[in-house]
C-alpha cells in the first residue's frame, strides 16, 4: 500500500523515532509498504517517520537493491564530503550538505538479524540522510545552501 509521505511542518518530523522492540509482521508490512511508498515517489530512501510512524525504521535504494535497517547504529564515520541532497519531505529543495565520507552501520534486517554494513558514497549519505530522519533531523538543517527544485 502507498502510504502518505509527511511534508516539512509535520511534528512527527521532528520527533526522535522509537526503537522497534519486536520484529511482526506489522514491522514486516510496514517495510513492504515503505518500499512500495518510495518506489513510487522515485526517491532512494525512506524512513519511517516520514510516512507517520515513529519508528527506528529506514530502507534505501541507490540502484543496488533494496536495504531494510531497523534499529541502526552508526558504529564508525570517517572523511568529510559535501554534495547535493534533496528529500521525499522537503520537495521544494536541495541543498548542499557535509557528510562523512566513510561508515559502518550496524542494524537488524526484516527478520531480527544483525548485519553491518561498510559504505562510501551514495549509499553512504543515503544512510546519513535517513538516519538523521529517525533523530528528527531534516537535511534543510544541515545544509550549507539551498536550491529552489
Amino acid at each position: 500500500m502507498i502510504l502518505q509521505i509527511r511534508k516539512n511542518g509535520d511534528a512527527i518530523l521532528k520527533k526522535v523515532a522509537k526503537p522497534v522492540g519486536r520484529i511482526d509482521k506489522r514491522i514486516q508490512r510496514l517495510l513492504d509498504d515503505m518500499a512500495e511508498t518510495m518506489y513510487a515517489a522515485d526517491g532512494v530512501g525512506l524512513a519511517a517517520p516520514q510516512v507517520g510512524h515513529s519508528l527506528r525504521i529506514f530502507i534505501v535504494d541507490i540502484g543496488q537493491g533494496l536495504q531494510e535497517y531497523i534499529n541502526p547504529e552508526f558504529v564508525e564515520m570517517s572523511g568529510t564530503v559535501v554534495d547535493r541532497e534533496g528529500c521525499l519531505s522537503v520537495p521544494d529543495f536541495t541543498g548542499d550538505v557535509a557528510r562523512a565520507a566513510r561508515v559502518v552501520v550496524r542494524a537488524l534486517d526484516r527478520y531480527g538479524k544483525s548485519f553491518t554494513v561498510t559504505a562510501s558514497g551514495l549509499l553512504a549519505r543515503a544512510l546519513q540522510h535517513e538516519n538523521d530522519h529517525l533523530e528528527g533531523v531534516l537535511f534543510i538543517e544541515r545544509a550549507s545552501a539551498l536550491y529552489d527544485v
